[in-house]
């Protein structure tokens, strides 16, 4: 999953970056086919408007200098209605396009709502010539801002065509202006202002020319030089100075007209130029998208397929490292243990990879040279065996040899302190043999001491207890007349001993220590039960867990070789011990005998106990 996730870190990218490259060639042509429908709900209508508006202050002009009757101007304020309520009607489709859209296009409406305002001032006359001209100046400009706010394209080529075609329609607007004010005789402040338009207006004119490319300029050429034009020149000039030029409107409305024609077809053929342009973009966002799509999903396919080979090597490599770890060094371990002999079989790891392959091969070294530590160990393990099992091999000849000299010295002695001395010698001698017996067992071999015959488990213990160094201390409790298996009793004397010595040991001098016998329900139970400081429940649990599974001797835990010996006596006999805590505080050792190891009470009469406890019997 980790190497998935790595891979998925730039796959995820890739896929983002290519729904981002699409998405943002998409919306380009999405932005030029907006264009052409900005063009039908807004600048189209709003161009009509414009031409009605101009016709309207046309006519107002003429019916402040009476020269137009009332019924044509209320006839113009029809069409204007009429082109007023396209535009708002065609507008309220396309004006939430955009925050500045809906902006301009609520400020062409409030000018547009002050039409009734001017209208009325001018038909009771309460407006004058130049103040009637500014009022429709202020709408027209809204109009042409709106122009200017939705021409925005992303097409560099097209915008600044559609930004200079705009230009050459106010140049327009200016001159029907200039008609509205020059009708007839101008006051000083209707010249101030035609000198300013006019001014504008061919300032306007000079500058998009340059701009314009030629399938838009050379219709605007033709117009500018024609000699309708000239004359008109002629005719602003004679105005300026203060005459009245009797053809003025004349001219300037076939001049208006023919700017009229002009402007629509240049801005008809730039919103024509949008649509193969958007095309394009389209065309090129879709060849684009579907490059970026092929290579994210030959990307995908190529690192998906190498991750989960990568995960199936590394997958392999991990069970076979598993194997090794978990089940074939224990088993090679185990079998050296017991001396059997063994084939290591290398790590093998199918792998195309050069590091996963070295990595096998890896553990196949580690597991060599684990498996040579092994035999190392289990080499040294034997030599420490022989080491011990010869040490108590001649320290059981020498011992024996001792306690027949000291037998022989006990007939022959009379002196009874000197007896004494010989009894503890013997004693002495018992402690050496059971050492020299924990040798044997510590080397995996077996004591040599045994009986042929079942003995009393009651001289068992008794037997265990005179192997113990303070054995004045030892109580060993009346108990029943099971007896114990001969081949086992050396084994159980050395077992219950061990835990016996164990007892004086970590034990006030002062306190006894008891063991009990008793028949149970599948064998016969020894206690040997303590009064001293007792052991916390983890060192219990602990030493219970090594006496129920005996581990290997390590030569360094050399502090616990009585507890290593017990252990290895009950495992062999399969008897069970256990240690809990005592009521008086100290530590009780339970020793659970099997029953195939106990045998019924002799049939014989038995000698009657004596009253007071016996503390040691030596049994050979």
């Amino acid at each position: 999953m980790k190497i998935i996730g790595l891979l998925l870190v730039p796959l995820t990218s890739m896929v983002v970056l290519w729904g981002v490259i699409t998405a943002v060639t998409a919306t380009e042509s999405l932005e030029l086919r907006e264009y052409k429908t900005l063009w039908t709900n807004l600048r189209h209508p709003a161009y009509k408007l414009i031409n009605e508006l101009q016709q309207e202050r046309l006519v107002s002009a003429k019916h402040l200098r009476h020269m137009a009757a009332q019924t044509a101007v209320e006839a113009q304020r029809s069409r204007t209605d009429a082109a007023e309520d396209t535009f708002r009607r065609l507008s309220d489709n396309s004006k939430d396009r955009s925050e500045e859209i809906r902006t301009q296009v609520n400020a062409v409406y409030t000018q547009l709502n002050r039409l009734d305002v001017i209208r009325g001032e001018i038909d009771t006359s309460l407006s004058d010539r130049l103040h009637a001209v500014e009022s429709y100046d202020a709408i027209v400009d809204e109009l042409f801002g709106l122009h200017r706010r939705v021409a925005l394209i992303d097409d560099i080529p097209i915008y600044e065509q559609s930004r200079v075609n705009i230009d050459m329609s106010y140049a327009k607007e200016l001159l029907t202006r200039e008609q509205a004010i020059a009708l007839g005789p101008t006051t000083a402040a209707e010249r101030r202002m035609f000198t300013q338009i006019v001014g504008n207006r061919r300032f306007l004119v000079d500058q998009a020319l340059g701009e314009l490319d030629p399938p838009l300029r050379d219709p605007q050429v033709a117009l500018i030089t024609s000699a309708a034009y000239q004359r008109m020149r002629m005719m602003e000039d004679q105005i300026i100075s203060g005459r009245s030029p009797r053809d003025w409107l004349s001219v300037t409305e076939e001049l208006a007209e023919t700017f009229q024609a002009a402007q629509m077809r240049a801005s008809t053929n730039l919103n024509e130029r949008a649509d193969p342009v958007a095309d394009q973009v389209l065309s090129r966002a879709f060849m684009l998208a579907g490059t970026a799509l092929v290579l994210v999903i030959v990307s995908i396919v190529f690192s998906l397929r190498m991750g989960n080979r990568l995960s199936r090597e590394l997958g392999a490599l991990r069970l076979a490292a598993l194997e090794v770890a978990q089940e074939r060094l224990p088993h090679v371990v185990g079998k050296l243990r017991r001396g059997e002999r063994v084939e290591l079989p290398e790590v093998s790891v199918a792998s195309t990879t050069v590091e996963i392959d070295d990595v096998g091969q890896a553990f196949s070294t580690v597991q060599q040279t684990a498996v040579e530590a092994a035999i190392g160990q289990a080499r040294l393990n034997e030599g420490v065996g022989h080491v011990f099992r010869n040490l108590a091999r001649r320290s059981q000849t020498l011992l024996h040899r001792q306690r027949i000299q000291l037998e022989d010295m006990q007939h022959r002695a009379t002196d009874p302190d000197a007896l004494e001395d010989l009894f503890k010698l013997d004693h002495l001698t018992t402690r050496m043999r059971r050492h020299a017996e924990g040798l044997i067992i510590l080397s995996g071999a077996t004591p040599g001491r045994g009986w042929s015959r079942p003995v009393p488990l009651l001289d068992v213990a008794r037997g265990a207890a005179a192997e113990v160094e303070d054995y004045p201390r030892v109580t060993v409790e009346p108990m029943s007349g099971q007896r114990l298996a001969g081949p086992v009793v050396g084994d159980v004397i050395h077992l219950v001993a061990e835990l016996i010595e164990n007892a004086t040991v970590y034990s006030p001098v002062h306190t006894q220590v008891i063991v009990r016998g008793e028949e149970a329900a599948r064998g016969f139970v020894f206690e040997v039960e303590d009064r001293g400081l007792g052991m916390s429940a983890e060192v219990l649990a602990e030493l219970n867990e090594r006496l129920a599974s005996p581990p290997e001797f390590d030569l360094a835990d050399s502090d616990r070789l009585g507890l290593f010996v017990v252990s290895r006596l009950a495992a062999r006999h399969d008897i069970r011990v256990t240690l809990r805590g005592s009521p008086y505080g100290g530590t009780t050792a339970i020793v659970l005998i099997p029953a195939e190891h106990v045998a019924d009470p002799d049939p014989e009469p038995h000698v009657k106990e004596p009253a007071r406890p016996m503390r040691v019997v030596r049994s050979e």
